[in-house]
């Protein structure tokens, strides 16, 4: 059986992890000591069910790591997962935004680095609690998964097939992963603008939306100039993955938004504005978008 380490006990993170001890897999989640005594003493519940979830107390290095936190907290996590990866490590990044492979591969040359997105889950979490009427599934893989997929590959696949976690491995991964990106553009900081659940953005004819796909052109503009593949379709595709979402849940930028915590907004807007520059691409909608939150997080 492998060992899992999961960082980031978010909404996302908890309710992968919950599918994960359910399964019976030798699951551990790492955890700083600030968190520590709190997780041991308090239950995180999901869908209405308390999980206690393994803490890792020890220094034996993981099979698979599943890193689940913000873009923001991504530096800290590193540190706590380094004694968690040794040679051969598959390390599987559910972050949102464009760079954090190439972060973690920076940071552990020994490790093996998938790309990998999660569509559809719309996890909430409330203190301990977390909910979801969606899990969505895990799309990852190398950068290019022609046929036969590599060994690494069909392996993180089983392992998410004994946790009945949905998954699929296309061919061209950074695609996805830009798709991704154009999802969270968009969908996460409008949310997170408006403070609104996905209600009013699933509305055809809500001002809202059409501010949503408007900066999610940008993106399709940007990827474009950067040699990335993005077009009407990808941006149709996530139309259709939108309407199927709970209507009164919110995002997770807009949950933070709500809760006061800074949000992702530099791994978005900012990366746009940057991408922007360097491809010569103008990207107004994500300028407003960027100038409104990050004012927002200084009040």
């Amino acid at each position: 059986m492998p060992r899992i380490h999961l960082v980031g006990l978010g909404a996302v993170g908890a309710a992968y992890a919950s599918r994960f001890l359910d399964s019976g897999a030798d699951l551990r989640v790492v955890v700083d000591g600030e968190r520590l005594a709190r997780y041991r003493s308090e239950p995180t519940v999901v869908n209405g069910r308390a999980h206690h979830f393994p803490l890792l107390d020890d220094d034996l290095p993981a099979d698979l790591v599943i890193i689940a936190v913000k873009q923001t907290q991504l530096g800290a996590a590193i540190e706590s997962l380094r004694p968690s990866v040794s040679t051969g490590t598959v390390l599987l990044s559910l972050l949102n935004g464009i760079d954090s492979e190439q972060q973690l591969a920076a940071a552990f040359p020994q490790a093996i680095v998938l790309h990998a997105i999660c569509v559809g889950i719309d996890a909430v979490r409330s203190g301990r609690e977390v909910r979801y009427t969606s899990l969505g599934r895990i799309i990852f893989g190398e950068p290019v998964n022609p046929g036969p997929l590599a060994d690494r590959v069909r392996w993180v696949a089983g392992v998410l097939d004994r946790a009945g976690i949905a998954h699929s491995v296309p061919t061209d991964m950074l695609h996805e992963l830009w798709w991704k990106f154009l999802i969270n553009v968009g969908v996460n900081q409008v949310s997170a603008v408006i403070r609104a659940p996905y209600r009013v953005l699933q509305t055809r004819g809500q001002p809202a939306r059409d501010v949503m796909i408007a900066a999610q052109r940008e993106v399709i503009a940007v990827a474009n100039a950067s040699g990335i593949s993005l077009g009407e379709a990808d941006l149709d595709r996530w139309l259709d993955v939108l309407d199927g979402l709970g209507p009164d849940n919110y995002t997770s930028m807009a949950q933070d938004t709500l809760a006061g915590r800074p949000t992702e907004v530099d791994s978005f807007a900012g990366t746009m504005i940057r991408l922007g520059r360097e491809t010569g691409v103008p990207v107004p909608v994500n300028t407003v978008l960027y100038g409104l939150l990050k004012g927002a997080e200084a009040v």
